[in-house]
């Protein structure tokens, strides 16, 4: 089976994967997939289809979605491919990290993904961006290296636990509480409207 995606109207054929980014791979699934567990508007999807318009459709390699029935715009089309913009993606990016922070980076923030996270193996770096005012802004750790979902209350990401590969550090940012993490993603994320 192989990766294909249509960007921009290109097709671009994904190349193999390695270890580095298996392990990477599996580290989102495993912090996505914690956090999904605990707030059940939201689902976690691996390598799901996703399309967003005629000229794009993408296979990220993680994303994070409200629930459709919690008012958001991501459907399950009749042949079950999502469709519209989920509001979490996360690209693990080794040879195509300059596709994933140009081409995908537009596209994404053109059909509303509210949050892109782009995780860039070779430089040992995580760029996350959120949508404000139809452009993407970077968003920087705070005094505690953590970065913080906007949409997402409790989605925490400890920059240095994940760049080490330190999976227990990681989950356990997901675990400390906040004085506003008792609000659902439902009513922290907004609609582009």
């Amino acid at each position: 089976m192989k990766k294909a995606e249509l960007i921009e109207g290109v097709v671009y054929l994904g190349s193999r994967v390695t270890a580095l980014h298996g392990r990477a791979d599996g580290l989102i699934q495993a912090w996505l997939g914690t956090y999904a567990s605990r707030h059940p508007e939201t689902e976690a999807l691996p390598n799901a289809t996703v399309i967003l318009d005629a000229e794009n459709t993408f296979q990220p390699d993680a994303l994070l979605r409200l629930l459709p029935e919690h008012g958001r715009l991501t459907r399950v089309n009749e042949d079950g491919y999502l469709t519209g913009p989920p509001e979490l993606v996360v690209e693990v990016a080794a040879s195509s990290a300059s596709i994933d922070l140009r081409d995908k980076r537009r596209t994404y923030c053109r059909n509303g993904v509210r949050e892109y996270q782009v995780w860039l193996l070779a430089e040992a770096r995580l760029e996350w961006f959120c949508l404000e005012e139809d452009e993407y802004r970077p968003q920087l750790p705070d005094a505690d290296g953590l970065l913080r979902s906007r949409g997402f209350p409790g989605l925490r990401l400890p920059v240095e636990s994940l760049l080490a590969g330190n999976t227990a550090k990681v989950l356990a940012a997901l675990a400390e509480r906040e004085p506003h993490d008792g609000e659902s993603p439902e009513t922290s994320v907004k609609s582009k409207d």
